[in-house]
């Protein structure tokens, strides 16, 4: 099938978007959705314009379009973007929100292409482990939870850190994939990347409990 992939930059859209190729389909534009408020119910908010550069990363075309935050709402700004897509189906990185997955589903159905989640109801766990074993490179833009401080901002997904959410789990029942918004997350290569994305300037805005790591400026570096 020809697909989109509803793209944010973060590791489940990008994980998901790599399952979807894996078994035979086309991802034929990555489509992003950039909402004008932080507290979106349905989409990535923290450095939403490095999806450019994920684009020229993969060699995909990559679309864009504004919602306006406001719950519910935004779903009909996500409607319009699908419906000007000419593709079989759309990819998304949901894996546990029925939030986010039923009303991607229901809006599929309206439109009448196919919806697709390869991560849905897999083990957090399991999930957090295969970005190690296929080499993703996963940092931490974004953090509000018990126990992500501002030393969490910017710092790489490794096994060692993996321990470290894991122990968080335990005492303060976040999310392993920070799917309930305790963190973001931002891929800077994968095995399907053409070229990787390095950071070139960044700084750290943290307050109450809860921050950004922002990226001023980055590049592509090819890779070896």
């Amino acid at each position: 099938m020809q697909l989109a992939a509803l793209v944010s930059g973060g590791k489940d859209s990008v994980l998901a978007l790599y399952h979807a190729q894996q078994i035979g389909n086309e991802i034929k534009v990555l489509a992003t959705m950039v909402p004008k408020r932080s507290d979106s119910y349905m989409f990535h908010y923290p450095n939403i314009h490095m999806t450019d550069y994920l684009a020229k990363a993969l060699e995909i075309p990559l679309v864009k379009s504004e919602t306006s935050g406001v719950k519910e709402k935004e779903l009909q700004d996500l409607k319009k973007l699908l419906e000007s897509l000419d593709v079989d189906g759309i990819t998304t990185g949901a894996i546990a929100s029925t939030y986010q997955k039923e009303r991607i589903d229901k809006l599929c159905d309206e439109i009448g292409i196919k919806s697709i989640a390869p991560l849905w109801q897999k083990n957090p766990l399991d999930i957090m482990n295969e970005l190690l074993e296929l080499k993703f490179k996963v940092i931490l833009v974004g953090v509000s939870a018990h126990g992500l401080d501002q030393n969490w901002l910017g710092q790489e997904i490794t096994k060692e850190t993996l321990k470290k959410l894991v122990k968080l789990n335990k005492q303060f029942q976040i999310s392993l994939v920070g799917e309930g918004g305790e963190y973001e997350s931002l891929v800077l290569d994968a095995p399907i990347f053409k070229k990787r994305i390095e950071i070139v300037e960044s700084e750290i805005e943290y307050e109450n409990n809860s921050g950004v790591f922002v990226i001023k400026q980055a590049k592509l570096v090819d890779k070896f």
